[in-house]
């Protein structure tokens, strides 16, 4: 049998396509990825998506999309598995994974917060969650121990972010919790972390977040001058 052609419908700085890419390297799995605008979503990629949002991943031609769902299906057609094989552990995940999209949200609202109380607000939201997280992990150095999950692939871009705040001037959200900073360490060290992005997404993401309106871009800008 054919092996199925797997494209990774992306732009450079979704962190949801980080996911999916993630799990694609860590079941070794060939792909490709193409990028699109955005800000200029072709007419072929709204047919695909739904909600006009990345990833898509084309699997033989046929989409999937929604970045939970992708990472679902590669998990359930391609070993190894990244879930627990228990239900009760692996609904645990899943509902983890979702924390680490509500993550992904509040910073959103971190870097568009439009004045210094806005940002301030939002990044001791964003230390509670944390803090939540740090009670959450054991033994390290991932989510579930030795065993990397998609779990630690949901998060991974969360701690990019972190890491694009604190070149901003910003203090590190992850101080005084060590395992969360352990997590965080070892998920930055990861070869599928690393390659998940462009080698310029950090200057990338960096313009993108000066370009914004915001509290941080303004805070950022008078460092940088």
């Amino acid at each position: 049998m054919k092996p199925a052609e797997f494209i990774l419908i992306s732009h450079p700085l979704c962190p949801y396509v980080q996911r999916a890419d993630i799990t694609l390297r860590e079941k070794e799995v060939p792909f490709t990825r193409r990028d699109i605008d955005l800000a200029n979503k072709p007419e072929w990629f709204l047919g695909i998506s739904p909600l006009g949002k990345t990833p898509v991943l084309l699997v033989n031609g046929q989409p999937i999309f929604e970045s939970a769902v992708i990472c679902d299906y590669l998990d359930e057609t391609c070993s190894p598995a990244l879930h627990p094989a228990e239900p009760l552990a692996r609904a645990q995940h899943r509902g983890w994974i979702e924390y680490a999209s509500a993550l992904l949200a509040l910073i959103a609202g971190y870097y568009s917060a439009s004045d210094a109380a806005g940002l301030e607000v939002r990044e001791q939201e964003l230390i509670n969650r944390l803090q939540r997280l740090e009670v959450q992990l054991n033994e390290g150095p991932y989510f579930a121990g030795a065993a990397f999950s998609l779990v630690d692939a949901a998060m991974a871009p969360v701690f990019r972010y972190f890491t694009a705040f604190e070149q901003l001037g910003r203090p590190d959200l992850t101080a005084g919790l060590p395992r969360v900073q352990a997590w965080r360490a070892a998920l930055v060290a990861r070869e599928s972390v690393r390659a998940a992005v462009p080698p310029d997404y950090a200057e990338r993401l960096q313009r993108f977040l000066l370009a914004r309106p915001s509290a941080l871009a303004q805070q950022a800008a008078c460092l940088i001058a």
